[in-house]
């Protein structure tokens, strides 16, 4: 990759400065770092100590363990953290890679992920609480935007920012830097449904790229969505079937089957309007299809199940619900934890029972009223179709 040299060009040490070149340094510690997993300052100079015969073959004859201590690798972090250094080397080394290893540039993945580390958040620095990817909202975390090549995923560009960050606003500048890399158009952009803004995908029309999101089903695309479907169960648009390639004596399976449309699409770039011609394919794939279908039956099995359990014949020790709204309260959570609040018609009975007991003693005649609810369903069939 030419990693030293490349950062030999770009980054030139204060004047004075002995020992091993900038370029080295970050190999031998880009080295421990991948061998040891630790990327702890402290370890690094006896670590060279002991292996500074080996290194010294591989990298430079004067090497020495004082090149590698915490100040000279702090002076590295300063080199390495200024942000245009920090770009040309990555323009430098997307670049060789491309060349050397013949990659073509033709489709790029862009991806987010967050990292989350056990580490003090102090005021204006990466490391913050946000929306943590690893479920661990407790631990303090960094974001990650990638670019990479598709589909073996040689990366392009890495982007690192505050962990409370949103995602939508970071694809714009992980373009950018990946056309800084690459130096030509007519990339095709890949991602999730954060890269579906506008915003984002006027800016790849703009600079002559193309883009593969999925279309989210929010605002008035929930009416589009709905309007293509029906356009295709209506049989007024005919369908394409896609099919895998098949196994010797195997017959082709359908992966998917769809059409294709088309929508203008508008919008504003550096203050100036673009319009565009965007394409829409509308795919039913049977398989995952298959599995919407079972997820759904076997949700509203158990919410089903969870709520005749709720009121359940009387008996002992069989609890009984004597306060109706804590009843209903107890219902809307069955329905919300599975989310199937939309599929069944509940109504709750108030059953009141009179049980007379005699004169004892001196204890009078008296009558006890017993209350309790009974929650009866229904599923919406209508809704559930």
């Amino acid at each position: 990759m030419d990693l030293a040299e490349i950062i030999d060009e770009i980054i030139l040490p204060h004047e004075g400065q002995q020992g091993l070149g900038v370029g080295q340094s970050v190999v031998v510690w880009l080295s421990f770092i991948l061998s040891e997993a630790d990327h702890r300052l402290s370890y690094v100079e006896p670590w060279v100590a002991r292996h500074q015969e080996t290194l010294k073959q591989l990298i430079d004859p004067a090497l020495q363990a004082a090149d590698f201590t915490d100040d000279r690798l702090g002076d590295l972090l300063r080199y390495l953290s200024d942000d245009a250094d920090w770009s040309a080397i990555e323009q430098g080394i997307g670049q060789r890679v491309l060349r050397v290893y013949q990659l073509a540039a033709e489709q790029v993945r862009l991806d987010s992920t967050t990292v989350s580390m056990y580490h003090a958040v102090e005021e204006k620095t990466l490391i913050s609480y946000g929306h943590s990817k690893d479920h661990r909202p407790d631990l303090a975390q960094v974001k990650v935007m990638l670019g990479s090549l598709d589909p073996m995923g040689a990366p392009l560009v890495t982007q690192v920012v505050a962990g409370q960050r949103a995602d939508d606003p970071l694809y714009i500048p992980a373009v950018d830097a990946v056309r800084a890399v690459v130096k030509r158009q007519g990339l095709l952009y890949l991602g999730d449904s954060k890269m579906e803004a506008l915003e984002t995908r006027a800016h790849l029309a703009a600079g002559g790229d193309y883009y593969l999101v999925p279309l989210s089903v929010k605002g008035n695309q929930a009416d589009l969505l709905t309007e293509l479907v029906q356009t295709a169960l209506s049989g007024k648009q005919a369908l394409s079937d896609v099919y895998a390639d098949p196994d010797q004596g195997e017959e082709p399976r359908l992966l998917a089957r769809g059409y294709e449309t088309s929508r203008l699409q508008s919008a504003t770039v550096a203050d100036e309007t673009i319009t565009w011609q965007e394409r829409l394919l509308v795919v039913h794939s049977p398989s995952l299809a298959k599995r919407a279908n079972k997820g759904l039956t076997d949700r509203l099995q158990r919410a089903e199940q969870k709520l005749a359990a709720l009121t359940p014949p009387p008996g002992r020790g069989k609890r009984q619900y004597d306060d109706g709204q804590a009843l209903q309260t107890a219902a809307e959570a069955i329905l919300q934890q599975h989310r199937v609040s939309d599929f069944f018609t509940l109504r709750y009975e108030r059953q009141s029972t009179q049980r007379h007991i005699r004169q004892y003693k001196d204890h009078p005649a008296r009558t006890e009223e017993t209350v309790r609810y009974q929650l009866h369903l229904q599923r919406d069939e209508a809704a559930i179709e």
